[in-house]
């Protein structure tokens, strides 16, 4: 039996938990009501993927073929938002479930677009897409330029595009094991926590100007 599905499978509801932890706590230390911190988890749990199942035309979208997700995001909005005080200095928290999210929703898609027939390349284009989309609409939501596309951003659609190939390029030796794209998503969560680390601050270098 194929356990590809299984773990496809598992890897997305991952990644939808993180999106969700990522975009409540994202909400607290904006301030947000309980109404804002729910659309901020919605948004970060769903966005990358939405856009991913629109691209490939892919329906119905992928969290309302599996409705239990929706009700997830709730559940984790109210346990966070109600039962658990967090810290008044929440960015070293903030970017452990935005690195989970990023390699999770990242895999996870590079997953789906191959299934439904494309190239290598678009696949890893399409997980970096699903790993990076849903935190620029919260950036802009939260009314500040979105961290993907500021020079001063260490790696992190970098991160997603690295950890793609990772998967793509040893995929087709993993025929028993499938233990692969376990490998990429912990590639990627590592990657972008050494980009993160305190004095390397790792990043691309700007382009050439007059």
């Amino acid at each position: 039996m194929n356990a590809l599905p299984f773990i496809s499978q598992t890897i997305e509801a991952s990644a939808v938990i993180a999106g969700a932890i990522y975009g409540v706590l994202l909400a607290r230390q904006n301030n947000m009501d309980i109404v804002g911190a729910f659309s901020l988890a919605f948004i970060l749990s769903f966005g990358g993927g939405t856009l991913r199942d629109l691209l490939l035309d892919r329906h119905p979208l992928f969290w309302i073929k599996a409705p239990h997700y929706p009700v997830v995001v709730f559940g984790i909005t109210i346990i966070i938002s109600y039962f658990y005080k967090t810290p008044g200095k929440m960015t070293k928290l903030l970017n452990i479930p935005d690195a989970f999210g990023l390699g999770l929703f990242s895999i996870s898609s590079t997953i789906v677009s191959l299934e439904c027939g494309t190239s290598y390349f678009v696949a890893s284009l399409l997980g970096v897409v699903a790993g990076t989309f849903g935190g620029v609409i919260g950036d802009i939501i939260c009314n500040r330029v979105p961290s993907l596309f500021s020079k001063e951003t260490t790696l992190y659609a970098t991160c997603a595009f690295c950890g793609n190939w990772v998967y793509l390029l040893l995929k087709p030796y993993d025929t028993l094991t499938n233990i692969v794209a376990p490998l990429s998503i912990i590639f990627i969560v590592i990657f972008r926590f050494l980009a993160l680390k305190n004095n390397w601050n790792w990043s691309l270098p700007e382009p050439q100007r007059e």
